[in-house]
């Protein structure tokens, strides 16, 4: 054996074997620093590892076999009185394979062990305040620690809407973050006695159950914020997540040095979460310009009371006075905090919804999203103008991304489930809605939407009635369950009465239509105009003109206040147009449809603009005039959107056209398509 060490030393093994290990160690050093920024898989530094382990003995039994000289590589020369070459070779390499195998052995779980997913929940907060009046004030103390977190850009959060599911529940931590698929989960509680807030909480891996550190506060109301920065850069260190200098201050400043005001803006932000309760937001707008009252500086309730105005213009009453107060209060707090994401953030809303700027909401959008990158909306709302735009690839990846970030909520699923189903990728658009549904399995508004795509998909009514029969319950049959908020009533009574008119049986759907009450209609928007049309449609099939002209006045009257209210806003002139046109006042009737597609065209809108597009082409059916409805649903099938072949099979107001050969040649020339 003395004479092979000899041999390795003539050899320069030793030296090889050295600068190798050198080398390697070098190589894997700086992987394991660039490939996370890179964001590469993780069993690419593995790899790395693993390929230069391997080439450990490689580069031993090369070194054995060549030198490298002034003239260039060459073999080693034997020397005459070396017996066992290749049993010294032999050695080598298995001595090499041996020390690769070991140094594997401990590298390899060392860099898994490194690897750290820097993702968190911040779970409710317990109220152990005495006064239970104050649950709002523990949500408000969650809600800020959570948007903390979600301005730093190293960090994955979870959107608030998803995590406030788990209160009250007895899942354990591993199971939530499995669910919510984060690393890490804060947990905490809140007590308030007057001025004194004490919190306590607790940092929990959520891969094993073990608890990384708990904190415990006891400030003046006023210092609540002071708890939150803290926290916020504690977490951050202890997920190895990077602060930039930005971050940092955002995170640093105060949003109001007025303790009550701070109060009146937590209740208000609770509130605004209801954001299909016209009076919950009423509550909150009041709450937010009490809190601006109190500090007129406030920027983060300007900005808000701002998007509540935006909300509001956009789903309840688009009125020139609430889109004007949206744009106050977003200009009021930009002016206040040009650097405020918050302050962008309102004025993306105010620009889409009010003016429908799509380049200008989109510029405050990004300024928006620099400083809160883990906000959902944001990335929600950005997905929603892309799809108006047409950009459909750009909007589906954003819409995704909310998704990601607020797994539990069923709206941003809802708006994927959109995208899906306007490009005609049913099956994309079921697993979406069947997600939404196992979230909440009791939404008729969910239910709707997936009965809604069977129609669309395949002209099956079964997924309907299915649906509708769950929501059956105690009473006299075709009665409207009477345990259910008035929204959800007018949707249930009006999606089942919309399916009976589907399986032609007339009687039971206006039977069922006349029995939705009137206040559950008029808390939905524009349901007692559609639902006097369809009363109409439905007295008409069943030979009641008459009666079915009634119907269509009091659509005609509802249109026509709601256009009064409301003039630029396309949508109502293209219902006015459809009462008018059952009216038989065809020129007011194609009059009014073709307003609504010039307020809101295709070409600024691929979203809602093609439902304007197919109001026009009912109007000239309804008027008689085939030939250009038939040319207008040609085009609709051409492009993104709802309309459908198999809906249009099976649409019973489509019996007017159904026996046109040309419309048979447009429905067989699609069905060949698709």
């Amino acid at each position: 054996m003395s004479s092979f060490f000899d041999e390795l030393k003539r050899r320069k093994v030793y030296r090889v074997a050295v600068a190798y290990v050198i080398a390697a160690g070098g190589i894997i050093q700086l992987a394991s620093a660039v490939f996370p920024a890179w964001e590469l898989p993780d069993w690419s530094l593995r790899l790395v590892i693993v390929l230069l382990l391997i080439g450990f003995p490689i580069a031993l039994i090369l070194a054995w076999a060549f030198d490298v000289t002034p003239t260039g590589i060459q073999a080693t020369p034997a020397l005459s009185t070396s017996p066992h070459r290749r049993r010294n070779v032999f050695f080598l390499g298995a001595a090499g394979l041996v020390v690769a195998v070991t140094a594997g052995f401990f590298l390899l779980p060392h860099v898994a062990a490194k690897k750290v997913d820097k993702s968190i929940a911040v779970l409710p907060f317990e109220n152990l305040s005495e006064d239970k009046d104050n649950a709002f004030f523990a949500d408000g103390i969650q809600d800020d620690i959570l948007t903390n977190l979600s301005k730093i850009g190293d960090l994955k959060v979870i959107s608030r809407t998803s995590v406030m599911g788990y209160r009250g529940q007895e899942k354990n931590v591993r199971q939530i973050g499995k669910e919510l698929g984060v690393s890490a989960i804060l947990e905490g509680s809140v007590r308030r006695e007057g001025n004194r807030v004490r919190v306590n909480v607790q940092l929990i891996n959520a891969e094993n159950d073990q608890h990384l550190w708990a904190e415990d506060y006891d400030r003046d109301l006023t210092d609540v914020f002071a708890i939150q920065t803290d926290l916020a850069q504690k977490i951050a260190r202890e997920l190895q997540a990077q602060l930039s200098p930005s971050e940092e201050a955002q995170m640093t400043r105060k949003p109001t040095e007025n303790g009550e005001a701070y109060l009146a803006f937590v209740e208000a932000h609770n509130l605004q979460t209801s954001l299909e309760d016209r009076g919950k937001l009423n509550q909150a707008a009041q709450l937010y310009e009490r809190a601006i009252q109190l500090d007129p500086k406030f920027v983060l309730a300007i900005a808000n009371l701002s998007i509540v105005h935006s909300w509001v213009y956009h789903n309840f009453e688009p009125t020139d006075a609430e889109r004007d107060l949206a744009k106050k209060y977003a200009d009021r707090a930009l002016e206040l905090a040009p650097d405020s994401p918050e302050a962008h953030l309102a004025g993306g809303f105010s620009l889409y919804y009010g003016t429908r700027d799509y380049e200008g909401a989109l510029r405050e959008l990004r300024l928006a999203q620099v400083g809160l990158p883990n906000d959902a909306g944001v990335y929600l709302l950005i997905g929603a103008i892309q799809r108006r735009q047409g950009k459909w690839k750009e909007s589906t990846a954003n819409l995704e991304k909310a998704v990601s970030l607020d797994p539990n909520d069923t709206w941003p699923l809802q708006n994927l489930f959109f995208n899906y189903q306007m490009q005609r990728d049913f099956e994309a658009a079921n697993r979406v809605i069947e997600r939404a549904l196992a979230i909440n399995p009791k939404s008729v508004s969910l239910w709707g939407l997936k009965a809604q795509l069977a129609i669309n998909a395949r002209g099956d009514l079964t997924v309907a009635q299915n649906a509708l029969a769950k929501f059956e319950q105690a009473q006299a049959p075709g009665e409207v369950p009477k345990n259910l908020d008035s929204v959800t009533v007018a949707e249930y009574g009006l999606g089942k009465a919309n399916i009976l008119t589907f399986r032609r049986k007339y009687p039971e759907a206006l039977a069922g239509l006349r029995q939705i009450p009137q206040e559950a209609l008029t808390s939905l928007p524009d349901a007692f105009c559609e639902a006097r049309l369809l009363e109409g449609i439905l007295l008409e099939k069943m030979g009641q003109g008459a009666e079915a002209r009634v119907a269509f006045s009091k659509a005609k009257e509802s249109a026509e206040a709601a256009v009064r209210e409301a003039p630029n806003e396309a949508s109502r002139h293209a219902k006015l147009g459809r009462a008018l046109a059952y009216l038989g006042e065809k020129e007011a009737a194609i009059t009014e449809a073709k307003r609504a597609t010039e307020l809101l065209p295709e070409s600024v809108d691929a979203f809602s603009g093609p439902g304007m597009t197919q109001a026009l082409a009912e109007v000239y059916m309804v008027t008689g005039d085939h030939a250009k409805a038939i040319e207008l649903v040609d085009g609709l099938l051409s492009r993104p959107g709802e309309l459908t072949v198999a809906f249009l099979k099976i649409d019973p107001i489509l019996d007017r056209l159904r026996d046109d050969p040309e419309f048979q040649k447009v429905l067989a020339k699609h069905e060949a398509k698709s």
